[in-house]
């Protein structure tokens, strides 16, 4: 299975959750490939802590490859090649989690279609050897979304699921955001039906995923002056009206991940050990992410029984 994490801004969680799923998928027994679509800022290798490639690769990386420039694409073996004291202690009955990263500097490229058939392969392969495939996008309407959009579209692949996970923060400017990437007249589903997508299937291969969400009732907030948290629950219920109004409401909605410190100032993946052991990291975190993980492929979850 393809998928693929998109947000129309930055800083919305899309890289960290991604990664999040991912290695959650792999310790469940999946083999789970990670790739870094993200051209313009290749750093999918900070969040699993993987020496000399925090900025990307100096050559070799899926730029290299999607242009010609290297006959098959770097692959780090995360198990092995992080420095994550935890991760190096591989569970016994996990997956393979591989990261194919993109090249340091790389920057967005036209794309013309030769990359695009070079994507088809390299999807294609992938699938036939992972379960699970991420592909991580740059922010918006990029080139990379372009790319994809126009991949997937291809007769070879019309058989392998493809799913979107949309990613934004949960405040006013970021629900707007996120369905004009995906609604508006020149979001995902416009430019995949311009590509031959059936408008009705790519519809139902989108679920948007809400981060950094507080909960007003938490205990993290359980202290705050009642003025404030009245207003943090009028906010919520703002929100949740608005979500609804632009069809991006609990229907649409795949998980949430709640507001959690580690997450706002490191960007990592958050361990068992960081819940239990050193307890840096919230519980309620961990579940939101094992349960976004579970419902990524569950049919049920997307209605496709």
């Amino acid at each position: 299975m393809l998928v693929f994490a998109a947000s129309d801004k930055g800083g919305t969680g899309r890289s960290v959750t991604s990664a999040n799923v991912a290695y959650r998928k792999a310790l469940a027994g999946d083999d789970v490939c990670y790739l870094d679509f993200d051209f313009g800022s290749p750093t999918a290798a900070a969040v699993f802590d993987v020496p000399g490639a925090l900025r990307g690769i100096e050559r070799g990386g899926l730029h290299s490859y999607l242009q010609g420039k290297a006959a098959e694409p770097v692959r780090i073996d995360v198990w092995a090649d992080t420095e994550h004291e935890v991760l190096r202690q591989r569970p016994t009955g996990s997956g393979a989690l591989v990261l194919l990263p993109g090249d340091r500097s790389g920057g967005e490229f036209a794309v013309g279609k030769d990359a695009t058939n070079r994507c088809v392969d390299l999807f294609l392969r992938l699938n036939s050897e992972f379960d699970l495939i991420v592909v991580d996008l740059s922010a918006g309407r990029s080139y990379a979304t372009d790319m994809v959009l126009d991949a997937t579209s291809r007769p070879e692949l019309s058989q392998v699921d493809a799913r979107w996970l949309v990613y934004h923060r949960w405040t006013r400017q970021h629900v707007i955001a996120a369905a004009g990437l995906v609604f508006g007249t020149r979001g995902i589903v416009a430019g995949g039906v311009a590509r031959g997508h059936d408008e009705e299937r790519l519809r139902g291969n989108i679920r948007f995923v809400r981060a950094a969400v507080p909960d007003p009732e938490s205990a993290l907030w359980s202290q705050v002056p009642p003025a404030q948290s009245a207003w943090m629950r009028k906010c919520d219920q703002d929100l949740n009206k608005l979500a609804a109004e632009l069809d991006i409401g609990f229907s649409r909605v795949l998980g949430a991940v709640p507001l959690e410190p580690v997450l706002q100032w490191r960007e990592q993946l958050i361990t068992d050990e960081d819940v239990l052991a050193s307890r840096v990291a919230n519980m309620e975190t961990r579940q939101a992410l094992e349960d976004l993980a579970a419902r990524l492929t569950d049919d049920d979850a997307w209605g496709q029984t």
